[in-house]
């Protein structure tokens, strides 16, 4: 199966929490989209694996994603390397992805500063012959996408461009929410992470009401090209 945008996310709810709103505007308008999970998530101090295992599966429902892998690289200490690459590429050679969007260049959390670096440079190899990778037996294409964009998570980094989402952020929303055991729940009693707190919850949405707000929109989600961004006519942008 085709995809035309494959969002890779270090843990599994990076890629709610920052570009979901897109995958499901994208979605709406036809467009196949997809999730690539690094790993598991299983040093978070709340829940475990295999709840977020269950957590992600709900949330890919939410975003009627036509595809969601999980490569279990371990959680913390995965590293851009060949061995890793290699398993990335595998999977952008299967889906053949016009796009890819992937982790913050920088971050609070070192997975995702990590993740960003080596989905690109996956990318980058995935479209080199030479690197011979194999599915099922099978000796795979070499594929590599138009474009790689990265999304912003915690940092307020400024972004290169914005998506209007507007009528997209109650379903974002509920997507973030599918990760019950991980964000704010007035009747939880669980340890306290920086994620958990009411704050931040609110924080995904009035983030994505400020970008709107500049652009003139409800809402929108923000991103940082690896390279100019071009539009074919000064009447592309809103």
């Amino acid at each position: 199966m085709k995809l035309d945008i494959l969002a890779i996310g270090a843990h599994p709810d990076d890629v709610e929490l920052s570009c979901a709103g897109v995958l499901l505007k994208e979605q709406s308008l036809g467009k196949k989209t997809g999730v690539l999970d690094l790993t598991r998530g299983e040093l978070g101090s709340r829940g475990s694996a295999v709840i977020r295992d269950q957590e992600a599966a709900n949330a890919a429902k939410i975003l009627k994603l036509s595809a969601r892998e999980n490569l279990a690289f371990k959680d913390g200490f995965f590293t851009n390397d060949e061995e890793h690459q290699l398993e990335i590429i595998k999977i952008i050679r299967k889906y053949k992805p016009e796009i890819v969007l992937c982790n913050a260049i920088i971050d609070r959390h070192p997975d995702h500063a990590k993740g960003s670096e080596l989905a690109s440079v996956s990318c980058f190899l995935s479209g080199l012959k030479r690197i011979e990778t194999f599915l099922d037996g099978d000796k795979q294409e070499h594929w590599r996408p138009k474009h790689v964009y990265h999304y912003i998570q915690w940092l307020d980094l400024e972004p290169d461009f914005v998506v209007d989402i507007s009528g997209f952020i109650d379903g974002k929303m509920a997507a973030v929410q599918a990760y019950g055991t991980q964000f704010y729940n007035p009747d939880d009693k669980g340890p306290k992470t920086p994620i958990n707190s009411k704050n931040f919850l609110d924080s995904i949405k009035y983030r994505s009401a400020n970008f709107g707000r500049i652009i003139g929109t409800e809402h929108a989600e923000g991103f940082i090209s690896e390279r100019h961004p071009a539009v074919n006519s000064l009447f592309d942008l809103i």
